[in-house]
């Protein structure tokens, strides 16, 4: 079947109301525009170009599309969106807000741009997406997204056999400890204060799994740029080639405060997300949440399907919303003598 699409459009609409703005140019937002803008819904990205996954050299786990790199992912998101009419726009949001309903009672929300610009739409998407917190260590930071890492499913396959070291950060590092036990035999546990029962220590002694309880001072940088180690406060160093740690996770919630979205917190100082029902739907009326803004831990994969879900809700919520209008229409109209 051949498909017709529409000129790319490289503008946003003035002075008029879109059906849908979608805050975030990630996997999710991306995908959830896709899904808009195929069905003929006019939608606008605001995409503030940071991504989590920025300094990863590679997406994976992300079948047909292992290995790609993130910026060339998201250009190929961004023409799609474009093909079928969508329109992408870098920029910040500023503020987004509830704006006075329409004469026939659909819902409109205000978004304003860090640059002044405002946009009217009928239903919003917030994909901001999240931000890492990492331990504040000395030499930490620099190495984050190559030789320091998190999730064994995204980068593990590319540090397997490596030296690697666990930074314990709470109760949830113990088992990150086990899940990177799969991919190297040469695993040490940086406790750095946290508690290990005898249960846990009895386990990590049969996966012959070194804990190191003596207080972390800082990481050591090799000559290359690389990680040379871990340095504890007695002086001595621990070799290691690569670090994992299990980030505190936060949600982006710049310039979507007015939205007052209901939020929540994450068992044992995980992290804090945007709550939100399965299809990504909120307790505000007209607003949805998808990919890492409400699900923390979702590789790139679940996040465009988040996207993907809670557009086409989107675009259920506004097919009704066009029918109660036209029912409404309908009513008013004068019958001719």
């Amino acid at each position: 079947m051949t498909v017709t699409t529409p000129a790319q459009t490289t503008h946003t609409p003035s002075g008029e109301t879109v059906d849908a703005v979608v805050i975030g140019g990630g996997a999710a937002g991306l995908n959830g525009a896709l899904m808009l803008a195929r069905s003929r819904r006019r939608v606008v990205v605001v995409d503030g170009g940071t991504p989590r996954n920025a300094p990863a050299e590679a997406v994976h786990g992300l079948l047909g599309l292992d290995g790609t790199a993130p910026a060339q992912l998201y250009e190929r998101g961004r023409e799609e969106v474009r093909r079928y009419g969508g329109v992408v726009v870098a920029g910040e949001v500023a503020t987004a807000e509830p704006a006075a309903s329409s004469a026939d009672g659909d819902l409109r929300f205000t978004v304003t741009l860090a640059g002044g610009r405002t946009l009217s739409a009928r239903r919003l998407l917030v994909a901001t997406g999240l931000r890492d917190v990492l331990p504040d260590l000395p030499g930490l930071a620099p190495h984050w997204g190559h030789d320091l890492v998190h999730c064994p499913y995204c980068h593990g396959w590319e540090v397997r056999d490596e030296p690697i070291g666990i930074l314990a950060v709470g109760p949830a590092s113990a088992h990150h400890a086990l899940l990177f036990r799969q991919l190297t035999d040469d695993l040490v546990y940086f406790a750095r204060g946290t508690e290990l029962d005898e249960d846990t220590r009895a386990r990590f002694a049969v996966r012959r799994i070194r804990i190191v309880d003596t207080p972390v001072a800082e990481v050591v940088t090799s000559d290359d740029g690389g990680i040379a180690g871990v340095r504890l406060v007695d002086g001595r160093v621990v070799s290691r080639r690569v670090l994992a740690v299990a980030t505190t996770m936060r949600a982006r919630t710049e310039g979507v405060d007015g939205l007052k979205l209901p939020m929540e917190d994450l068992p044992d100082g995980r992290g804090r997300r945007f709550a939100a029902g399965p299809s990504g739907a909120t307790d505000v009326p007209g607003v949805w949440v998808a990919g890492n803004a409400t699900d923390l831990t979702a590789q790139v994969g679940a996040a465009a399907a988040a996207g993907a879900l809670a557009g086409a809700h989107i675009n259920a919520a506004l097919a009704t919303a066009d029918t109660d209008a036209a029912l409404v229409a309908a009513g008013s109209r004068t019958v001719p003598a």
